[in-house]
């Protein structure tokens, strides 16, 4: 920030008169934002040039939730089958719900890049705050990158499928997935990059598509499709992974509306890029999981009254049962190809917006110290108003799990279960800071989005269900997996925080002090 416009900031602080909405430039946003910022002892890098619709879309398109129920159905009705994929999604609905209204709060409090971290660090007790920010950290940092990787995956084999379906003597290969996905990847950076600056009026066109894209695909599905009884829908489960139980099958199938709902902590890391981030935060992970999860259910109970034959279903050739029952109802592969094609940009505007959040995760907790390189990877070139280099680094973390697809058959379970455990420990721990405050009675940060009497007893459901799903992510699809089919992501997890144990105590304690010393300094 240039010394004029620290100048005109503080002009415009020790205006009592001023209104908190008051727009104070474009880099800076509004005079809360300056506010906040300041408080939090940050130096205000990048362009606030998202309000609240744009921050509305680009939530509403990183989680798709539809879209993602659609994607990863084969996992839920191989366990669980129709009904324990609705029942399911329901519970899962609930329980992120509370989640999401806990960390809607805590981002009302801290509108900024580090989300989870930084919140840690503020709320955690004072001889924990360090080492406890630290590694939930690490935990954001890498969920995000997996979370990037886990949705140009999607997008790229999903255009795979698309090959096999049009054109049958296709033989399908694993690397040829890798590829595709590598360019989907470099699809996203694009836009994080050379298009970085139009990003917020993309964020709403996409909007647009994926209301639209909905309808486009309900529609046929209902008109054309073949339908399944209400009792064979609500009543009949699945037990393919061998678990012995119905119950617990469902459980493992957990996974799919878990990963249709992750992602309200999105638009927090596009906080510093959003005017009136304090106001605007809270209602946007609100509205959005509102929205998703009622379109989301709405296509669950499509999908399972139009999937037909589950057995022959989840044998697609394509890959995707979604395209499978797209097939099925059109009788068209034209049609199919067009309802399928919508699939496939929303599946890649996803990974473009798992990217951006991804860099600025990055780029916040560089800013802190808390990796190594921290210098290079919170740069942020004079002109561009992006961290580049963090947008480079996730390009290439993307690209290099994206390989794992070349010797495993369930890659996409994989990322997303690392993707899924990482965030969710981020989300248990923060909640857990702001849930031991309560209990001792402690007082909580001013806020405009305020919990009240409510905060203890939702704090204490979030943390019930994502213990729950936490255990639950780490299990394989299918009881005794062979050694390619197992879920490989517990390792990757573990290794990961090794890793910064082993930076933590050569250096990281050395440098890292946690956003908290910087809000401290500043008061």
């Amino acid at each position: 920030m240039s010394k004029l416009a620290d100048v005109e900031t503080s002009i415009y602080l020790d205006n009592e008169q001023l209104d908190g909405n008051a727009l104070i430039g474009e880099k800076e946003g509004t005079a809360n934002d300056v506010k906040d910022m300041k408080r939090m002892g940050k130096q205000q890098q990048l362009r606030r040039n998202f309000g609240f619709l744009s921050i509305f879309g680009f939530s509403m398109i990183l989680m798709s939730t539809w879209e993602s129920q659609l994607g990863t159905a084969a996992f839920a009705l191989g366990n669980g089958g129709t009904g324990g994929l609705i029942y399911v999604y329901l519970g899962t609905a609930v329980g992120f719900s509370m989640v999401i209204i806990s960390m809607a709060e805590m981002a009302s409090m801290a509108p900024t890049a580090g989300g989870q971290y930084h919140w840690v660090s503020e709320f955690a007790p004072r001889r924990a705050q360090k080492v406890l920010s630290y590694f939930i950290g690490w935990l954001c940092v890498l969920g995000w990158q997996a979370g990037t990787a886990s949705g140009c995956f999607l997008a790229g084999t999903e255009i795979q499928g698309l090959i096999v379906l049009n054109y049958p003597n296709y033989v399908y290969q694993n690397w040829h997935g890798s590829l595709l996905t590598i360019a989907v990847v470099l699809v996203c950076a694009m836009f994080n990059t050379f298009l970085a600056k139009r990003l917020p009026l993309v964020e709403g066109i996409v909007l647009i598509l994926h209301i639209a894209g909905f309808f486009a695909i309900l529609v046929p599905l209902w008109v054309l499709g073949p339908r399944s009884s209400s009792q064979e829908v609500w009543t009949t489960f699945e037990d393919a992974g061998g678990w012995g139980n119905n119950g617990l099958a469902c459980l493992v199938g957990i996974i799919s509306p878990v990963v249709s709902m992750l992602g309200s902590d999105a638009a927090t890391h596009m906080s510093e890029e959003l005017r009136n981030a304090s106001k605007s935060l809270p209602r946007s992970m609100i509205y959005t999981a509102i929205f998703n999860g009622s379109l989301g259910f709405v296509m669950v109970i499509t999908f399972c009254y139009t999937v037909g034959d589950i057995n022959s279903v989840l044998s697609t050739p394509t890959g995707y049962p979604f395209i499978q029952v797209f097939y099925n109802a059109t009788g068209s592969t034209s049609g199919a190809t067009a309802m399928t094609s919508i699939m496939i940009a929303l599946s890649t505007f996803c990974g473009m917006t798992n990217m951006a959040t991804a860099s600025r995760q990055l780029f916040a907790f560089a800013r802190d110290r808390g990796v190594p390189f921290s210098n290079f990877f919170k740069h942020v070139p004079i002109g561009w108003d992006v961290p580049l280099n963090a947008v480079i680094f996730s390009v290439i973390i993307s690209s290099l799990l994206a390989l794992i697809n070349i010797g495993s058959t369930i890659t996409f379970n994989q990322i997303t279960s690392l993707g899924l455990c990482a965030l969710l420990s981020s989300y248990m721990v923060s909640i857990s800071c702001v849930t031991l405050k309560r209990i001792r009675g402690e007082p909580l940060l001013p806020a405009y989005f305020r919990l009240g009497r409510l905060g203890l007893p939702i704090n204490i459901i979030s943390l019930g269900f994502l213990v729950l799903a936490y255990v639950m992510i780490f299990f394989p699809p299918v009881i005794q997996p062979p050694l390619n089919a197992m879920n490989w992501s517990v390792v990757i997890y573990f290794g990961v925080l090794v890793l910064s144990a082993v930076y933590y105590m050569f250096r990281g304690r050395h440098v890292y002090v946690g956003p908290v010393e910087y809000v401290r300094k500043s008061e």
